[in-house]
């Protein structure tokens, strides 16, 4: 059941990453891969995804030995698509050990409270906290189903999720709820050995923190430049977490550059 790690002729754990095609995602899905994990793939952008996939390190992308890299496109926010993306997994792989919920957007940037568009909210509701509960619901069925049962679900949250930036409601609304979206999952996961947990990131250096380093409105109504730290160590940070047993449990993490505004802002 499951491919077989290449080095120990074990079966390889299974990952499930969202928003795989960019940032926090792609770094997340390459260190698995790295690491020997079996890997489903899965975004909106399946070009992107494919772009993920040819990353990978040799001998983990379809067609080669390792048939570990599986390319699913799909909207989270979609539930049709969240059940055919578990579906594919189930019968690719046979199990899922891992879920990493990292698919997310900011919305619209520099909109104050009383201009924001419904559309926009519901937009990042939708992808932020409800395509995070369907994908989390899927593989909560499948971890409880399977045989040996468990695995872990690792929730994408922010520094948002304790305090907001500027012009920030829609993602600062939706990061404090997926808080207790974990709280809960962890809670009623303990009975079928499903750990969940949540790493809360702040400012690393991908295409969508790209403007911290030029210039990001801060709350006191400056513009100012910010630090940023290697997506790397945030990828190695889920790792260790993921690759825990499931008797241990990471419920929060935060990883951040050690410099940026957070202790203190405001």
């Amino acid at each position: 059941m499951g491919d077989e790690h290449p080095l120990t002729a074990e079966p390889a754990k299974v990952a499930v990453v969202t928003g795989a095609g960019s940032g926090i995602g792609r770094a997340v899905a390459l260190e698995l891969l790295g690491a020997g994990w079996s890997v489903a793939l899965t975004g909106r952008r399946t070009e992107r995804l494919e772009e993920t996939a040819a990353l990978a390190p040799e001998g983990t992308n379809e067609g080669t030995p390792g048939r570990a890299c599986l390319v699913v496109g799909a909207d989270v926010a979609r539930p049709d698509d969240v059940a055919a993306l578990f579906a594919a997994v189930r019968e690719r792989f046979g199990r899922l050990d891992l879920l990493f919920n990292n698919a997310g957007t900011f919305g619209p940037g520099g909109v104050a409270v009383e201009d924001l568009a419904y559309e926009a909210w519901r937009h990042v509701v939708d992808t932020n906290l409800n395509g995070a509960f369907l994908c989390a619901q899927a593989a909560y069925r499948q971890m409880k189903e399977q045989d040996p049962q468990g695995g872990r679900i690792i929730n994408n949250g922010s520094i948002s999720a304790h305090t907001p930036r500027p012009h920030s409601a829609p993602y600062t609304a939706t990061k404090h709820a997926l808080t207790g979206l974990t709280k809960s999952l962890a809670l009623d996961g303990r009975p079928y050995r499903i750990a969940v947990s949540q790493i809360d990131i702040g400012n690393a250096a991908t295409d969508m923190t790209a403007r911290m380093q030029t210039g990001a409105l801060q709350a006191n109504g400056e513009m100012a430049p910010e630090p940023v730290m290697d997506v790397a160590d945030v990828a190695r940070t889920v790792r260790h977490m993921a690759e825990l047993p499931l008797e241990a449990n990471v419920q929060f993490a935060t990883v951040l550059a050690t410099a940026m505004p957070y202790v203190g802002r405001g």
